[in-house]
């Protein structure tokens, strides 16, 4: 072989290892990630001012194949916060109203907290809203690459650009967002990875998502962004309850915010019932040191107050 055709055969493998190694990504992006053992607890709920966009395409609510993910990952911990929970709150009226059977075991502080929140939207720019593109929605609101994203979800094109952000539920911080996005000729990496075969999406009611062209390219951004999100939460907290701030307590009856743990000397001040006080985590048996809203520290009698709600 001469010099002249080893060089040539060379320059040719280099675009197909570099495109395989684009194959594998791709094949890799479209299966949903696995977590060894979950964030914490979300709920996912569509955006407050979401165009109902799906209902067009006879497909269930992005919220729904979200909730797949999270199911198959194990990733988080799910908690409904839809139609589930409205019929959980009627059984709970009926224990309220005395009309259940003894020893049902239904009522206060048996409900699961959601530590977070996610919400599944579409990113969009365009200014034309209608035809085959559902445009205005987020895009320019958003930094970075997500700002330059257009069409959101173009039916004729089979393109989809979407987004997922994470909200924490106690200090309302979104600690996460990420993008995802796909077109048709995508479809083919997630039939290969096994994403739309014996997936399960129908036996969840999501089937529409693994049915059709459209949903199928839909799935695949939500995933993509599912999955880097994933990524992005690894360094949340094990208990996010603990991690947060201590929630407030509320004065009920007079008392006084004192010194010390042990009663002696004179007290920083008087407390009025309905003061709000902030824990500062430190107790010694009935008596918590606490901040007042004007940023004295000391301790008070824990059997005055009660939890802010």
């Amino acid at each position: 072989m001469t010099i002249l055709a080893a060089a040539l055969l060379a320059s040719m493998a280099a675009p197909v290892a570099a495109q395989s190694a684009q194959e594998m990504r791709k094949q890799q992006a479209a299966q949903i990630p696995v977590c060894a053992k979950p964030l914490g607890t979300i709920s996912v709920i569509e955006p407050e001012d979401a165009v109902n966009w799906w209902t067009g395409q006879q497909l269930p609510a992005p919220s729904k194949l979200i909730k797949v993910f999270v199911n198959k990952s194990r990733c988080f911990t799910l908690v409904d916060r839809g139609v589930g929970m409205a019929a959980a709150q009627y059984e709970r009226g009926l224990a309220a109203d005395g009309e259940l059977r003894g020893g049902s075991n239904i009522g206060k502080g048996q409900v699961k907290a959601a530590d977070y929140v996610m919400i599944p939207d579409l990113i969009a720019q365009n200014s034309n809203a209608g035809g085959n593109a559902i445009s205005g929605l987020v895009g320019g609101l958003l930094g970075g690459n997500a700002g330059a994203l257009v069409g959101g979800l173009n039916m004729k094109k089979k393109t989809a650009d979407v987004v997922l952000t994470v909200t924490d539920v106690r200090s309302s911080e979104q600690v996460a967002m990420a993008e995802g996005s796909a077109k048709k000729t995508d479809i083919g990496w997630g039939s290969s990875g096994g994403l739309f075969t014996g997936s399960g999406f129908g036996a969840a009611g999501v089937g529409g998502y693994a049915n059709t062209e459209i949903g199928q390219v839909i799935t695949l951004a939500y995933l993509q962004a599912y999955t880097d999100l994933v990524g992005q939460l690894g360094g949340l907290p094990e208990n996010a309850s603990a991690a947060n701030v201590s929630q407030a307590l509320r004065v009920t009856k007079p008392a006084r915010l004192l010194a010390n743990a042990k009663g002696t000397g004179s007290a920083v001040r008087e407390l009025d019932p309905g003061m709000l006080l902030y824990p500062t985590g430190a107790k010694e048996g009935l008596m918590w040191e606490v901040d007042d809203e004007l940023g004295n520290k000391g301790w008070v009698n824990s059997t005055m107050t009660e939890l802010a709600r």
